[in-house]
């Protein structure tokens, strides 16, 4: 019989998936990465084949066959029902005696944050918040587009700068130095050319991500259009901390609010100061910060809270991601 660590950490996300062996101590025994998990793309099993590939790769480095605990932060486990299936999936896999599946944005808030309390907004190509309180209640949001309420995210803030290029250019809209730099970053003439372009997939569709930076860049030159875009993303994102710190009563409370994904992260002056000052008018108590740890430190630490780990072993698996 092998060797049993404590938990399997696991953060997947659209793009790469990051695991790693935890001993009950908080000793890192091995980490591996692998490739995105998007299960509404290729199916359950064949997502989880994914996580497998990387899981097999951290149990041989770490010597062990199976842990006590599984602690899965997944992007694309939006809702509860999902969360479920997506347990059961991984639980067939007897990586671990038991399983907890979570949304990945929990593995951003966990590891922003010294006992498990606080609220997490992260946009990324998406946007999303969840909240938790040490008594186990939780809030969260479907977080799945358009039809659940969402604006915002790398993918929300290129549609919203080209539907406002587009106008500009044809005469419908206001003038915008986005129908110049929008198409310029492809190097491209006018937005009639990237409409083409981006309608016939010569530009593969996914690269729209890259106009989010252009869109910062243009506001940053002064674009009212650009800055007004950004100015809504700031309010979109307070908006769901407020709602999530007021669903769990933690208004008056002094509590983190952690900010995480590639949008957030990049700390864009004008969105960094905004949202601010934004959420300090409507939670004076809130506490902003910026996460930059791997958010499979998060998955780590919800394992250990599982298991009833002691806080030296949250310290050092904390030391071990942040170093």
């Amino acid at each position: 019989m092998g060797l049993t660590a404590s938990v399997l950490a696991i953060d997947a996300g659209n793009s790469k998936t990051d695991v790693a062996v935890v001993a009950a101590d908080g000793s890192v025994l091995a980490t591996a990465r692998g490739g995105g998990f998007r299960p509404p793309a290729v199916g359950v099993e064949t997502a989880v084949d994914v996580l497998a590939d990387a899981v097999a790769r951290a149990y041989a480095e770490a010597g062990v066959t199976s842990v006590a605990h599984v602690s899965a932060c997944l992007a694309n486990a939006d809702l509860p029902v999902e969360e479920e299936r997506l347990a059961s999936a991984l639980h067939a896999r007897a990586w671990g005696t038991t399983v907890e599946v979570r949304n990945d944005t929990f593995a951003v808030l966990r590891a922003g944050v010294a006992e498990p309390r606080g609220v997490a907004v992260v946009c990324g190509a998406g946007i999303n918040c969840v909240g938790m309180r040490l008594d186990g209640r939780t809030a969260r949001f479907p977080a799945i587009g358009r039809i659940s309420g969402d604006w915002g995210g790398g993918s929300g803030l290129a549609e919203e700068a080209l539907w406002f290029a587009a106008r500009a250019e044809d005469g419908r809209g206001e003038p915008t130095a986005l129908a110049r730099t929008l198409p310029g970053h492809f190097g491209l003439a006018s937005m009639y050319a990237l409409i083409e372009a981006l309608h016939l997939e010569h530009i593969e569709p996914e690269r729209r991500h890259e106009l989010a930076p252009v869109l910062f860049a243009t506001a940053t030159e002064g674009d009212p259009i650009a800055r007004s875009i950004v100015e809504r993303l700031a309010e979109e994102v307070v908006c769901m901390a407020v709602v999530a710190l007021s669903r769990l009563d933690l208004l008056g409370e002094e509590t983190p609010v952690l900010l995480g994904g590639s949008v957030l992260a990049a700390r864009h002056p004008q969105l960094d100061t905004s949202l601010r000052e934004r959420l300090s008018a409507r939670a004076p108590k809130a506490v902003p910060q910026v996460v930059t740890a791997r958010p499979v430190l998060g998955a780590a630490l919800l394992g250990l809270d599982r298991t009833g780990a002691p806080a030296a072993a949250g310290d050092r698996v904390r030391t071990r991601f942040e170093r």
